[in-house]
């Protein structure tokens, strides 16, 4: 057993600040399953950022308890995958302070998400909204882990944590390992769907734009039939001169395991009714048995309440070893 090889570390998170959409699925939470037997896992609830636009606090707990769920709904084997919720790893904020001291003024100014946020939320720009990228960079070098999956979007976030972790290694040596995003192969960058130039999001201003992993399967219906398409009345797969059409064969593709080709050929002289009536259906099935077992797991509380104490027990035990050793090598006296 002692010349086993160690599996490299892969840690990930979704903010609980709204019900998990179909693109968090298809782009992230759907690939996650698949890594458990390669990688040593560790997926969190990122409860900390949330909190940089002002939350319902009663809507944040329901919404990180219903994520749990969906998580092991989605075939995230708690045996298997270390799930935990950040604020319940106080090493978070330890270290989040700490790298808040070594990350630059100029750095976090230049973060494209600081000016989209601060664009959106013009009445509340606080100091959290600003440093997250620090706090996000705590994250993932207390677990040194060695990837980070991550969308094309979230990218620069990783960029910085490893200019931040090279810096504090330069000063005080070895201490954080450098980590690399990972961008999964079949990660789908799932669009809006009634304005496909933009992700499909959760604060979408458009509430048919976005579809939700656990929305009732007629909801669905209704929002993929209302999808936004064009005037051609072909199903041909180009994303710059067809977004909505692309984007809709996207999903269907992932949803059913079908190639853009044959997408097309299915299609050949249908209407676009026929084909967002397909595309619908496709996904009121993928998501149905992961709704059904999301709502079998939240009406036993004790049970998610045992994964996600576990698992913060788990993360603890590998965060506090970080936090010790940074501690150390700043300079803080020993408790």
């Amino acid at each position: 057993m002692e010349n086993q090889v160690q599996k490299k570390r892969i840690l990930s998170g979704i903010q609980p600040s709204g019900d998990l959409t179909l693109g968090s699925y298809l782009g992230a939470i759907r690939n996650w399953a698949a890594l458990a037997d390669e990688y040593d896992c560790y997926y969190m609830l990122a409860d900390m950022h949330t909190i940089t636009v002002r939350q319902v606090p009663a809507d944040l707990r329901r919404h990180t308890l219903t994520q749990v769920a969906a998580y092991i709904a989605s075939g995230l084997d708690p045996e298997k995958n270390t799930l935990f919720v950040q604020s319940h790893v106080p090493a978070h904020a330890q270290l989040g302070w700490v790298l808040d001291c070594y990350t630059m003024f100029g750095e976090l100014s230049r973060m494209t998400q600081f000016k989209d946020k601060s664009a959106k939320n013009a009445d509340n720009i606080n100091a959290g909204l600003f440093t997250y990228p620090a706090l996000m960079a705590a994250d993932i070098l207390l677990y040194q882990a060695d990837l980070v999956p991550v969308g094309g979007d979230q990218k620069q976030h990783v960029e910085i944590c490893r200019d931040i972790a090279n810096r504090f290694n330069g000063i005080y040596g070895d201490t954080f390992k450098i980590p690399a995003p990972y961008i999964p192969q079949v990660g789908a960058r799932v669009m809006s769907l009634t304005s496909p130039e933009n992700k499909m999001s959760k604060s979408d201003k458009d509430p048919n734009g976005c579809v939700y992993m656990l929305e009732k399967p007629e909801d669905i219906m209704r929002k993929f039939k209302k999808a936004v398409t064009d005037s051609d009345a072909c199903v041909r797969f180009d994303p710059a001169a067809k977004p909505g059409v692309s984007n809709l064969m996207q999903i269907y593709s992932v949803s059913t395991g079908k190639s853009f080709a044959e997408i097309e050929q299915e299609f050949d002289g249908r209407g676009y009714g026929d084909f967002k009536k397909a595309v619908g259906e496709s996904v009121v099935e993928l998501l149905r048995p992961i709704r059904e077992e999301t709502e079998r797991l939240l009406a036993d509380k004790a049970y998610l309440e045992s994964v996600y104490r576990a698992g913060a027990e788990k993360a603890s035990r590998v965060a506090d070893r970080t936090v010790a050793k940074v501690y150390k090598k700043v300079g803080f006296l020993a408790r």
